[in-house]
């Protein structure tokens, strides 16, 4: 396989549609795909904290609309990809938090796989898309506890209701694919189209209720103790530009060779990644350098206690592989809280900081 032309020579000018834009991965995509050149239109139901990164960096002024709207309405959403016009969708939106899911799952089912719907027939209809990306997670496999890593050819399933919706939504797109977007007939729609798996992300600008990384922030800097529901469950810890630097590459080998590069990838760390939650919260603290920490030990939901991807496919194919430790993943997230919180105004120009010396050291 040649190489592929430099991610800036590919996004610049790109028109690109994001669901979801507001929330944490979205806002850190909004500005890696601006910082490439790409100009990118934004859908969102709300913003999805308080404080919320998408506001506190000003990130409405680097987007080229900053629309809201619920995934769930067809309508609406078919009328702003239809203006919008764009080149490639990123389908990030969703309700992603677990506990959640369990209060409600009607609202989880809903917003998954129907919205996930609406937006593939939305963007199938959209004249000028040619690449879609759904991003979905790790959680959406079968999870057998075992020790090996998931490929992306392993049972979906889900023993909770996001998980289970995450699965659904992977079947769905393949569904999808294979019946309206099919491979054969390539040259009669030009649209290529993928899902994406990825490990728990973690980084700065997430607020988000029941998240380790914002829970300890919350915490520490309350002076109030973290609690832990699960301590020794074993999470694939990743920063938030690890995977979205694969599904911005995936998207451009996608654009060039769709017949080689549609369907599910993973986007995980090596199993050095894998942390017990409480040793990462104990490492957080470190970083703070002040902390308490308590176990909860009550009735809590069922959570899987180990999911290790495989992402071999990545790495073989297009050349990904995350890139910082762990320790590395932690200490630049603990930077950039401390950022925010002494020089609120200067943490735009921190977090292009973090995403330069990322695109550098590829």
């Amino acid at each position: 396989m040649s190489a592929p032309v430099s991610e800036s020579d590919f996004w610049h000018g790109k028109k690109v549609f994001i669901t979801g834009h507001t929330g944490f991965k979205g806002s850190w995509l909004v500005l890696l795909l601006r910082r490439l050149g790409a100009e990118a239109t934004g859908f969102s139901l709300s913003l999805p904290s308080s404080p919320c990164m998408f506001s506190l960096l000003g990130l409405s002024d680097h987007v080229a609309a900053d629309l809201r709207g619920d995934i769930r309405d067809r309508a609406l959403l078919s009328d702003a990809l239809a203006k919008a016009k764009p080149d490639i969708v990123f389908h990030l939106a969703a309700q992603t938090l677990v506990r959640r899911a369990y209060k409600n799952p009607s609202e989880t089912f809903s917003t998954n796989v129907l919205g996930t719907l609406n937006v593939l027939e939305g963007a199938c209809a959209t004249k000028g898309v040619r690449v879609i990306i759904n991003v979905t997670t790790d959680k959406c496999y079968e999870n057998k506890e075992w020790i090996w890593g998931y490929r992306e050819n392993d049972p979906l399933g889900g023993d909770d209701p996001y998980s289970a919706s995450k699965g659904c939504a992977e079947i769905l797109s393949a569904s999808w694919r294979k019946s309206f977007c099919p491979l054969a007939r390539m040259t009669e729609h030009g649209l290529s189209m993928a899902t994406v798996r990825a490990g728990n992300v973690i980084g700065g600008g997430d607020w988000a209720e029941d998240r380790i990384i914002p829970d300890c922030v919350r915490a520490f800097e309350s002076g109030k103790p973290l609690v832990l529901r699960n301590p020794d469950s074993v999470r694939p810890w990743q920063h938030v530009l690890d995977p979205l630097w694969g599904y911005v590459t995936l998207a451009r080998y996608l654009w060039d060779d769709p017949l080689s590069f549609s369907g599910a990838w993973n986007f995980g760390p090596d199993k050095t990644g894998h942390w017990p939650v409480l040793r990462v919260a104990e490492t957080v603290r470190d970083a703070f350098g002040y902390g308490e920490i308590s176990i909860d030990k009550g009735d809590n939901p069922r959570e899987s206690s180990f999911l290790y991807l495989d992402s071999s496919k990545a790495f073989s194919r297009l050349g990904w592989r995350s890139r910082l430790t762990t320790k590395d993943v932690i200490d630049r997230t603990v930077s950039w809280y401390k950022a925010q919180a002494s020089e609120p105004d200067g943490i735009l120009a921190f977090t292009k900081e973090q995403i330069e010396e990322y695109i550098t050291s590829i």
